[in-house]
């Protein structure tokens, strides 16, 4: 144990009262050492990893890691402290991407437990523990990401040491549950534009959003473009409602798990009344497999700040934030769709467009909180279809 990691471990304990070692038992055996910072309680999920410098407050709050364990490979985590976690006049969160964190566990190298940030309210373990996640310090990240790497992610258990644990040795596969059903919303809200665009029939557009697992920037997005935002249950039959266009959100798992949201998209997509539609990540999925398109798990995903993107037929080139472990197989889209950005990293893909009609899709975070916003412009394309 290096001076540093004892350090840290001695100033854990003062702060704390406590001096719990945790251990990371991946699916193959591996096992990982460190001491708790968060809530000292054993859980299960699937292990990932997230290359991105910044955003902890961001990534944790995403719906999208809901079933995992999130392993941060940037080192120094906590360092500017947790904002304000309230909401805003519209119900949406403040600083985050959802109303609570969603990770099952965070696995850093160095916690620092002292912030500085004009924005902190609190720390990152004040938050963890109030919010009843465990998180382990003083692991070898970068020996972990390379297990991760090399064999792809894989189920794990997080063990407090201190007491036996409760968890089943037998776990359920992260593939296995329908993690979208878990964090969609129960009811359908409205949220009305910070400034209605008031268009040629002297009417606010209204769009449908099929909450998947939504971040809370992506309704921002839409109601900063002057669009009325009527978000939906996972599996709504949208298709009774009257609305100008169509949003297919992010979300958790795989999409084979959302079969009924993929024939209220297909409904859509056969409507002899054309209108637009826009999917980001499993919303890219999701009108993929409604469309007639196969779907696969990555080997371990993207989820980063740092993916390049380029558009299919030009030479732009974006660098995108990203946070998925599934992907559409360009090769069994139908003759009138085609891909419409690539991962410039291994190939896969990054979106997809219907040759003649209003229908998109990114795999990647057009509204990029936290992380890039070189790609934000795909709203306004959006938005001007409805016109």
């Amino acid at each position: 144990m290096d001076a540093k990691k004892t350090l840290t471990f001695d100033r854990l304990c003062e702060l704390d009262g406590s001096c719990s070692t945790v251990a990371l038992i991946l699916d193959d055996g591996t096992m990982f050492s460190g001491w708790s910072f968060g809530a000292e309680r054993d859980t299960v999920g699937e292990v990932v990893f997230n290359t991105a410098m910044t955003g902890y407050p961001e990534s944790l709050t995403d719906p999208s890691y809901a079933g995992q364990i999130l392993v941060s490979t940037y080192p120094l985590i906590g360092n500017y402290g947790v904002p304000d976690t309230g909401m805003d006049d519209n119900g949406l969160p403040l600083f985050m991407e959802s109303g609570r964190i969603h990770v099952k566990a965070l696995v850093v190298a160095d916690y620092s437990e002292a912030y500085s940030h004009w924005n902190a309210k609190e720390s990152l373990a004040t938050w963890l523990k109030r919010e009843n996640i465990p998180a382990i310090t003083g692991i070898d990240t970068r020996r972990l990401t390379k297990v991760l790497r090399e064999h792809g992610v894989m189920m794990g258990r997080v063990v407090v040491q201190r007491s036996p644990s409760s968890l089943d040795q037998n776990h359920a596969d992260y593939g296995a549950v329908n993690w979208v059903e878990q964090v969609s919303c129960k009811d359908v809200t409205t949220y009305k534009p910070c400034h209605p665009m008031v268009h040629g029939n002297n009417t606010t557009k209204r769009v449908v959003l099929v909450d998947c697992g939504v971040k809370a920037n992506i309704i921002r997005c839409l109601i900063r473009r002057g669009i009325e935002v009527v978000r939906v249950p996972w599996d709504y039959d949208f298709n009774t409602l009257e609305y100008d266009g169509l949003f297919l959100a992010n979300g958790p798992g795989d999409p084979e798990r959302c079969g009924v949201t993929v024939e209220h998209i297909r409904t859509f997509l056969n409507n002899e009344n054309v209108r637009p539609c826009m999917g980001i990540c499993l919303g890219n999925q999701l009108l993929a497999r409604a469309a007639g398109a196969k779907t696969y798990k990555l080997k371990y995903g993207h989820r980063s700040h740092n993916q390049p993107v380029q558009r299919v037929g030009t030479t732009q080139c974006f660098i995108t934030s990203q946070n998925h472990g599934y992907a559409v197989d360009d090769q069994t889209l139908p003759a009138d769709w085609e891909p419409l950005f690539v991962n410039m990293n291994d190939g896969s893909n990054e979106g997809i467009r219907h040759h003649s009609k209003p229908w998109m899709s990114a795999q990647f975070h057009p509204e990029a909180c936290s992380g890039p916003v070189d790609t934000e412009f795909l709203f306004d394309e959006f938005v001007n279809m409805l016109k």
